[in-house]
């Protein structure tokens, strides 16, 4: 698939995702790339931000298969992955699948189940596989998590260890729209109380799972100079060196970064990376991989204020 094409299908993407959702241009974008470089993604907002909508929109935009789990802190990894069950007429045992079998999962409020069962999603988020009793499923390679927590309620909730943080290639924080888009929102959706079904608008599929490939392979050849390799390392090492942070981010972020850098370079239509893809795709993928010294945090910082500083002080290629 050459480039043109890639970046028509990118903004038929935007204009189905638009019949359902006003704004979050962002998000859309930063979900494409996480897609296309085998990434997934963490939305942090408050409730009432179309966060799940969303969701359900670029999957149904792309033909991709869509399922959901609401996680809950009764939730057994057993619920999410599936388990044997024994049936007692052919005296053997069969294996039942979870909703985890899909191609687009909609981890709903994935901090509010305990670290056992959040665990359940580490192997499934790095191998697209999950195993059962010693029996490996596959999970085929277009297998993507769209985890969603809510900021703003602690009581009940378990905070997302850093080693399933890290498996996220993203974490992209969805404010509240401006007050055009909140008017545009009430205007399409106020003469209604609960949520509307996406056949209600015409979502219809701009890709499928062939064009989808043919875009991954297309990426590969996106070319990364040295110069922008060398800057990627600087950003990340920078991080672990910088004073009001306590723990860095980790070679794997270096890693993704590169790859999403290409995505995006192919959804530009250009068949090289520059500076401002890595710029542009360094916060959200920074920001839940860097641990706050407790004197920066006593100081009022915050991660996203500390990358800022690090963006800035780094020296990029020309």
């Amino acid at each position: 698939m050459d480039l043109e094409a890639i970046l028509t299908l990118a903004e038929r993407l935007r204009t189905e995702v638009r019949k359902t959702v006003v704004g979050q241009e962002n998000a859309v974008d930063l979900m494409m790339v996480g897609l296309l470089s085998d990434g997934h993604i963490l939305l942090e907002g408050v409730p009432g931000t179309a966060k799940t909508l969303l969701a359900q929109s670029f999957a149904a935009a792309l033909s991709l298969q869509f399922g959901r789990i609401q996680f809950t802190p009764d939730l057994m990894p057993g619920d999410v992955l599936g388990t044997n069950l024994f049936n007692f007429q052919s005296h053997e045992f069969s294996f039942t699948r979870g909703p985890i079998f899909t191609q687009i999962l909609l981890a709903d409020e994935i901090n509010r189940t305990p670290p056992k069962t959040q665990a359940a999603l580490l192997e499934a988020m790095h191998e697209r596989a999950v195993t059962i009793d010693g029996q490996t499923y596959d999970l085929g390679p277009r297998f993507m998590v769209i985890a969603t927590e809510n900021p703003i309620e602690h009581q009940g909730t378990y905070p997302l260890p850093e080693a399933q943080l890290d498996r996220f290639l993203f974490k992209h924080i969805i404010d509240y729209p401006n007050r055009d888009e909140e008017r545009a929102i009430v205007q399409r959706h106020g003469h209604r109380a609960v949520m509307p079904k996406l056949s209600e608008f015409g979502v219809a599929p701009v890709a499928g799972v062939e064009e989808l490939e043919e875009m991954r392979a297309s990426i590969e050849a996106i070319r990364l100079s040295d110069d922008i390799v060398d800057y990627v390392v600087d950003l990340v090492r920078a991080t672990r060196e910088h004073p009001s942070l306590q723990f860095g981010a980790s070679t794997r972020a270096a890693n993704m970064i590169a790859s999403a850098a290409r995505a995006r370079a192919a959804l530009q239509a250009r068949d090289y990376v520059i500076p401002d893809d890595v710029k542009i795709l360094s916060l959200p993928a920074l920001r839940h991989r860097v641990v706050l010294a407790p004197g920066a945090e006593i100081e009022g910082l915050s991660g996203d204020r500390v990358i800022t500083q690090i963006l800035e002080q780094t020296p990029a290629p020309r």
